[in-house]
């Protein structure tokens, strides 16, 4: 079965265009909406299955309508990955299951106040589970809040999705360098710089990975 990843954010907290930033980019995004950057996300279907990696986009719901997905994929519990969750949880119908790091603060009242989203499905660090036949293992990030990446697995296909991290912590790199992704999308926030930022990645550390 085909493992197939789109993505529906690639941006930073900040998004793009970047509010009074009048570079190039950000003058570009004001003007053509394609330029523009969302927050961080994607879309991941197998077996006809959907999951959704992480539901920062305000406009989650307009993208997304009921029973268009099977379940959401969480890193971590920032606002910007999980802004869209707070109109979501007062919809009806059936529970939807959000995997995700073991954050017992998540956001603001979204775990006090779960409505339809069921979070009781924590993973653990370097423990592979199981999505509809999509095999995930959970890789420890380096980042302000407890965070998780990803590694995806198919019988044909292996993706790691690593976003939201400062370099990788070494069991990660160890485990990553024994189950070599055939691609990774990681977090490359800032230009190249002469020391890895706190919390996002360079240019410069994404580079010193490969």
């Amino acid at each position: 079965m085909s493992l197939t990843l789109r993505l529906t954010g690639t941006g930073g907290a900040q998004l793009v265009p970047v509010f009074g930033c009048d570079c190039a980019a950000c003058r570009r995004a004001r003007r053509e909406e394609n330029h523009r950057r969302r927050p961080c996300s994607g879309v991941v279907t197998f077996n006809s299955a959907v999951t959704l990696l992480d539901a920062g986009r305000p406009d989650l719901m307009e993208h997304h309508p009921a029973g268009s997905f099977q379940q959401v994929l969480l890193t971590h519990y920032h606002l910007d990955h999980v802004q869209g969750l707070f109109p979501l949880r007062w919809g009806v119908g059936a529970s939807i299951p959000v995997y995700g790091p073991p954050d017992d603060a998540g956001c603001d009242d979204l775990l006090k106040h779960p409505g339809l989203l069921d979070f009781s499905h924590t993973v653990t660090p370097f423990v592979m589970f199981n999505l509809q036949g999509l095999r995930v293992t959970p890789l420890p990030l380096n980042h302000s809040k407890l965070t998780f990446g990803y590694l995806l697995e198919s019988a044909h296909s292996r993706l790691a999705w690593l976003s939201d991290t400062a370099g990788l912590p070494d069991k990660t790199l160890k485990f990553l360098l024994n189950n070599r992704p055939q691609a990774m999308i990681i977090d490359c926030s800032h230009e190249p710089r002469a020391q890895t930022p706190r919390n996002h990645n360079d240019l410069n550390t994404v580079r010193s990975l490969n």
